[in-house]
């Protein structure tokens, strides 16, 4: 399973959480989205997930994607 973290600003509550997961687990290929508010760090976990899918998933949740790093998840 792979892994992506992904560094987002503008977050400053659980609903801002709330409205990134739901955008976030629509993209195929997701099985787990982690928010991390204070952190301002959203990890996305799966079986090839689309990066630009992600992004733009982030971005219409209205929030910006200012960095990422991925991983193999063990």
């Amino acid at each position: 399973m792979a892994e992506q973290t992904y560094t987002v600003s503008g977050m400053s509550c659980r609903h801002c959480a709330a409205s990134i997961t739901e955008e976030v687990v629509e993209v195929s290929g997701v099985i787990e989205v982690d928010v991390d508010v204070p952190a301002g760090r959203v990890t996305v976990r799966g079986e090839s997930v689309d990066d630009a899918a992600v992004r733009a998933a982030i971005v219409e949740a209205g929030f910006e994607v200012t960095g990422a790093t991925s991983a193999l998840a063990v």
